[in-house]
């Protein structure tokens, strides 16, 4: 096949938004490929390959950003029926749920307070801005909530949602090799934490550990960004910034 008519198809088919569809697919699906071939280790992080390639692809087509997309959010549509369906396997853990409510809910509030404090700390010792302090205190919530939450607060939603993918890759690929370390074993204590610290991103990951633990994951993720909204605006508000 000559360059012309290679050109002319290229052309057809970045025009096409099926394009960014199936650019998703085939990245996920060699990330995924790589994952299964490194025996699950989470150091090969579908997310994380993918991203990195999608990343690839861009840059050497030159596609924007707003083309891809124009495929890419059929992915992104299916967000809400993925987070509709965590109701499953939290249907099935209920009872035992059920037995943790207590020590679920003070997880989940220190959680909160300890993952938003400690983030406007650091920052504020690493000499970062206001704006900064307040994009990274929601950085745990899941996207759309902790882009809200900044906004309110006087953050930047567009640096947030870059900083709560970031914390949920550095969760998803470190999380597990953190409960082995620290000995942990309980499903539903490993997904709690996973839950509250890496929202969607770590819950997925959390699902290929075991139903519990995704369960207990989903549960922490949808309450904890609840939580998030209350507890870091009153956070602020009382710290002064």
């Amino acid at each position: 096949m000559n360059e012309p008519a290679i050109r002319d198809i290229w052309v057809y088919l970045s025009a096409s938004p099926l394009l960014g569809l199936t650019i998703t697919l085939v990245a996920y699906g060699l990330a995924y490929r790589l994952y299964l071939k490194a025996h699950s280790n989470p150091l090969a992080n579908p997310v994380v390959t993918s991203v990195a390639l999608l990343i690839a692809f861009l840059l050497a087509t030159g596609t924007e950003y707003d083309e891809y997309f124009e495929g890419g959010q059929f992915v992104h549509f299916l967000l809400g029926p993925a987070t509709v369906a965590l109701a499953v396997p939290l249907y099935q853990q209920f009872s035992r749920l059920r037995q943790l409510w207590l020590p679920v809910t003070i997880s989940l509030v220190s959680g909160v307070v300890i993952a938003a404090g400690s983030s406007i700390a650091l920052a504020w010792l690493l000499g970062g801005s206001r704006e900064i302090q307040m994009s990274l205190a929601p950085k745990s919530a899941t996207a759309p909530v902790a882009m809200g939450i900044a906004e309110t607060i006087g953050g930047i939603p567009s640096l947030t949602a870059v900083l709560v993918v970031a914390t949920g890759i550095v969760g998803a690929v470190l999380g597990t090799k953190l409960f082995e370390w620290m000995r942990i074993t309980d499903d539903s204590v490993k997904g709690i934490a996973m839950g509250v610290a890496s929202h969607g991103i770590g819950t997925a990951r959390a699902f290929q550990v075991s139903s519990q633990m995704g369960a207990f994951s989903g549960l922490a993720m949808a309450l904890s960004a609840f939580a998030t909204a209350l507890i870091v605006p009153w956070l602020v508000d009382l710290i002064g910034i």
